[in-house]
């Protein structure tokens, strides 16, 4: 069962320069917040409140499962547009969802068909396609990843020796295997404070997925109990860190540049999608390059509501057994 209205902006955005090694590519006369935008329209109504199930597909799927699945293409230029829609392999690399260039296939884009296959948008118009996911009954255990792509762009001709590809497209992270799925989980290990080249302040939290689905890293960082009591942020953590089961990786938080050493008292959130952790832990940023890395004075693991009606249904069934058994001692005791 699915939930509309689903998707968010743009998933992605990536511009491909094609065609000789001389000459200029074509001009664009559009402002730079117009141009080609995708965005997806359904979700499984199971995952209404995660995040990422809202810009791309997060789906845990059976083999012989069949699923499909609308987008929305959007021209907001003053041109119209020939887009072509299609799916390319994607890979989580060096920490980072990596896309394949232009068509590159793998197998998961091999079970993947796009309809139609190309628009016409005129200017300012939205148009609906959708892609379906064929999972064979023989496929292994595992997770695979690919990209939804709509793309438009101007080929070289006789006045122009360079052409611009612009795409822009939605993640897919499939994960397949009989039975449930696999739990997202990930550790916060160590904070480490710094001072950047230029003299910026930095938070690097060095976070580690113990669980069995890739995830995409955010987070948010507050400082408090500084000198004289002041408090500062929150900052964002900076965007762009993916990391596969088993894998360690860095978040980065960057602060202002008169930001003072300290010492402060520092809240850290990470979060993929439902899953979230907090620390805490006293530090004080170096005049320059590296400081010590923090001792941690608490992991939170957050619960969000199904979790927490989940916890409390568990505590009261074991509070009646409990008097269950007290009242037959009581009982017996009186027989």
């Amino acid at each position: 069962m699915l939930f509309t209205g689903a998707g968010g902006g743009t998933a992605q955005a990536a511009r491909t320069v094609v065609g000789g090694t001389t000459g200029a590519a074509h001009a664009s006369a559009d402002r730079p917040s117009d141009g080609l935008g995708i965005r997806l329209l359904d979700a499984p109504v199971s995952r209404r409140k995660d995040p990422r199930a809202r810009t791309g597909v997060v789906d845990h799927l059976n083999p012989g499962t069949t699923i499909t699945r609308r987008f929305e293409v959007s021209n907001t230029t003053r041109r119209s547009l020939r887009v072509a829609l299609y799916a390319a392999a994607a890979d989580v690399e060096n920490r980072t969802f990596a896309f394949a260039p232009e068509r590159t296939p793998n197998e998961l884009t091999t079970w993947t068909t796009v309809e139609p296959a190309e628009i016409d948008l005129p200017p300012h118009h939205k148009r609906t396609g959708r892609f379906t996911i064929r999972v064979p009954k023989t496929a292994w255990r595992g997770e695979r990843y690919a990209m939804i792509w709509a793309q438009t762009g101007a080929p070289p001709d006789k006045n122009h020796n360079l052409g611009l590809l612009s795409r822009v497209g939605i993640r897919i992270y499939l994960d397949i295997g009989p039975g449930g799925e696999p739990p997202s989980d990930m550790r916060i290990e160590k904070l480490t404070p710094e001072r950047d080249a230029a003299g910026r302040p930095r938070l690097v939290a060095q976070v580690r997925n113990t669980g069995g689905r890739a995830l995409d890293l955010s987070g948010r960082l507050s400082l408090t109990d500084g000198p004289e009591g002041i408090r500062a942020g929150p900052y964002p953590a900076t965007l762009g860190v993916t990391l596969k089961p088993g894998d360690t990786g860095q978040v980065v938080v960057e602060m202002g540049k008169r930001l003072p050493n300290g010492p402060w008292k520092a809240h850290l959130v990470i979060q993929s999608g439902l899953v979230k952790r907090v620390v805490s832990a006293n530090v004080t940023f170096p005049d320059t390059g590296i400081g010590r890395s923090a001792v941690l004075l608490g992991t939170r693991h957050m619960l969000f509501p199904s979790a927490l009606v989940a916890l409390t249904l568990a505590v009261a069934a074991v509070v009646l057994l409990l008097l269950r058994r007290r009242r037959r001692r009581v009982n017996s005791g009186s027989a």
